[in-house]
């Protein structure tokens, strides 16, 4: 090997290892310095990883983006293995929903129904034994009034009736599903009788006992309908106990032939009042008749009723009948009568199918049969109408279930 030759290998070797060198001193070369930082935050970050997440366990309902959501029961927030710091709901808007933790701070609800087709949000904190801090968010949209139901339902919470007032439950959408929402709904009384509900239509259902209610006793309605789904993606949002009590046992009995009736308390007659029926052109349904409305005074025009000359106007119109008393939806009343002269009563009928009663206008003399038979007469109790030769009263024109026997009356009912 030439000289030449020898000093360009030489050359090489000692850059090679020159490279290898220099390659030694920045992988290890200057430990001492950078390795050292890099090292600090490495454990750090290992200690961090290490650390135990939070042991709460947080439970928002509905369940995140959930819609149809009800406007009573849904909303909870619950914990686990921890307590509730805060719970914060709001609507879209930010407007603040109040609420309460319960006394050992693992639940925490609403104090107020919610509104139908609004978007709720959610945000809750809890902390575990150890102190760690767990959060949860969710936000869900309530049920809107197109995909929900009510029940109107009558008597009136807190209401004193007679013995034949039913509980009658007006649904303002058809109801497809009848047996979910009759299971929805119960009623029960002191006296202990069972009661039945029979379905009118898709939109009215009506409970009863076989007989009339007994006298003072205490009827609940309960309607358990949050949730219910009454037809397809419609829901009931009603949650609501009723209480009504029933007093004594008033069924009045009106004899067209004889042309009396008969009030009786349990049976026994209390007072004979002379009355005027429909005449043989207009006759008085017969059957079980049970009061609804009462009005001191109030006008029937028989243009509403059918009842129209060659003009299309009403055969009458009376705009202050004294003492009405409604027995059906189609128009029937016991009333008082002003204008008719006294000696119909109880001797011919006249009437253009009401039940009247001699009275004075004005709705204001005690003294007449009118104004006894509306004082002592309340919403819920019964009048008998036989002898009139018509047709008995149809079961839902007005509160006259009482107008089907028992059997049929259980066939109506959805479960």
């Amino acid at each position: 090997m030439t000289d030449s030759r020898r000093r360009r290998g030489l050359t090489a070797a000692s850059a090679l290892l020159g490279g290898v060198l220099v390659l030694s001193a920045c992988s290890g070369g200057d430990s001492g310095g950078s390795d050292g930082k890099d090292s600090s935050s490495q454990a750090k970050a290992d200690e961090a990883a290490a650390q135990k997440s939070s042991e709460a366990q947080i439970k928002i309902t509905p369940a995140d983006g959930s819609d149809n959501a009800s406007i009573n029961n849904s909303a909870a927030v619950t914990v686990s293995k921890g307590t509730l710091s805060s719970v914060t709901m709001t609507t879209a808007d930010g407007k603040a929903v109040a609420g309460a933790l319960s006394a050992d701070r693992t639940s925490w609800k609403p104090n107020q129904q919610l509104e139908r087709s609004t978007t709720y949000k959610v945000a809750a904190e809890a902390k575990d034994s150890g102190g760690l801090v767990a959060h949860e968010n969710a936000s869900f949209t309530t049920v809107s009034p197109n995909n929900s139901f009510i029940g109107n339902f009558t008597p009136e919470d807190g209401s004193t009736v007679g013995v034949g007032m039913p509980v009658s439950i007006n649904f303002n959408k058809a109801i497809t599903n009848k047996a979910a929402v009759q299971k929805g709904v119960t009623v029960t009384s002191t006296s202990g009788q069972e009661v039945v509900c029979h379905w009118f239509s898709t939109q009215r259902m009506d409970c009863r006992p076989q007989d009339y209610w007994k006298e003072n006793s205490t009827v609940t309605l309960k309607l358990a309908l949050d949730g219910v789904e009454g037809a397809k993606g419609m829901f009931g949002v009603q949650q609501k106990t009723v209480t009504f009590k029933i007093g004594r046992n008033q069924v009045s009995y009106v004899d067209a032939k004889t042309k009396q009736m008969k009030v009786t308390h349990n049976g026994a007659v209390v007072k004979t009042i002379p009355i005027s029926a429909g005449s043989p052109d207009n006759k008085t349904y017969e059957g079980q008749m049970v009061m609804s409305e009462k009005f001191k005074e109030t006008r029937m025009n028989g243009a509403t009723v059918g009842f129209t000359d060659d003009d299309g106007k009403g055969e009458y119109d009376i705009k202050d009948v004294p003492h009405a008393i409604r027995l059906t939806n189609s128009g029937t009343f016991v009333h008082g009568n002003y204008w008719g002269a006294k000696s119909i009563f109880g001797s011919v009928n006249t009437s253009h199918g009401c039940v009247g009663l001699s009275d004075t206008k004005g709705a204001d003399d005690k003294g007449t049969a009118g104004y006894w038979f509306f004082t002592n007469s309340i919403v819920g109790d019964v009048v008998v109408v036989k002898n009139t030769g018509d047709k008995t009263v149809a079961p839902d024109n007005g509160l006259n279930g009482w107008n089907m026997d028992w059997a049929q009356w259980k066939a109506g009912s959805a479960v």
